[in-house]
């Protein structure tokens, strides 16, 4: 399988081979429900979605609980199209099918984990853009410590251009962490423990692909 659907449990650490203390993040990744393959004859490219998370029937609407009663599951939360898988995989993606975090890592591979960062809000130059500020306090600068400072153009243009780097909201953006070493796995609980940090909140929805 090309990927899984997981949940971000939470971050601990993981004691390596040279007693070496390596931070991980746990992930509760799948099982996952084959819910739709497609094929270059009918779709124009290969795909195969996968849904993953429990949902109450009356929050879904009626075409998804069509195209989940397709694949015979009960609605999903998290509904995920990984695109132009390998042929290989042809045998393990029928409709219906149950995917496990065993079915796609083993212990030493290395993934790719995307998900969506923290929010921050509405933050200022100095932590959303690590500017450095205006500086020292004397002159009278007592409260330009944060400050910007100056930003636009001089008599030419008399604007500040686009794109200049402002205060505003931060965070809530897709990210994509790559090469992350699969540490641990523990098939009875569908968790997977892999190396460094992953984007999002405890509980964010995490999509592990190799």
């Amino acid at each position: 399988m090309p990927g899984i659907i997981g949940r971000k449990v939470g971050m601990t650490s993981i004691f390596g081979a040279e007693g070496e203390n390596i931070a991980c993040t746990v992930i509760e990744a799948g099982p996952c429900i084959v819910t739709q393959v497609k094929n270059v004859e009918t779709d124009g490219y290969r795909a195969v979605q996968l849904a993953f998370g429990e949902k109450k029937e009356k929050n879904t609407s009626k075409p998804l609980l069509g195209h989940f009663k397709k694949a015979n599951t009960t609605p999903k939360r998290d509904v995920v199209e990984f695109r132009d898988f390998r042929k290989e995989y042809d045998g393990m993606v029928e409709l219906g099918k149950e995917i496990r975090v065993q079915d796609v890592f083993v212990e030493g591979d290395f993934l790719d984990a995307v998900g969506t960062s923290k929010g921050k809000g509405f933050q200022g130059v100095v932590k959303r853009h690590n500017f450095a500020g205006v500086g020292g306090q004397t002159h009278g600068q007592h409260n330009r410590l944060r400050a910007p400072g100056s930003m636009g153009n001089a008599s030419f243009a008399s604007r500040v251009p686009k794109g200049k780097r402002l205060a505003g909201r931060m965070g809530t953006d897709r990210v994509k962490v790559t090469n992350l070493k699969v540490v641990k796995i523990m098939p009875e609980q569908n968790l997977i423990v892999v190396s460094g940090s992953v984007p999002g909140h405890i509980n964010a929805t995490v999509i592990l692909q190799k």
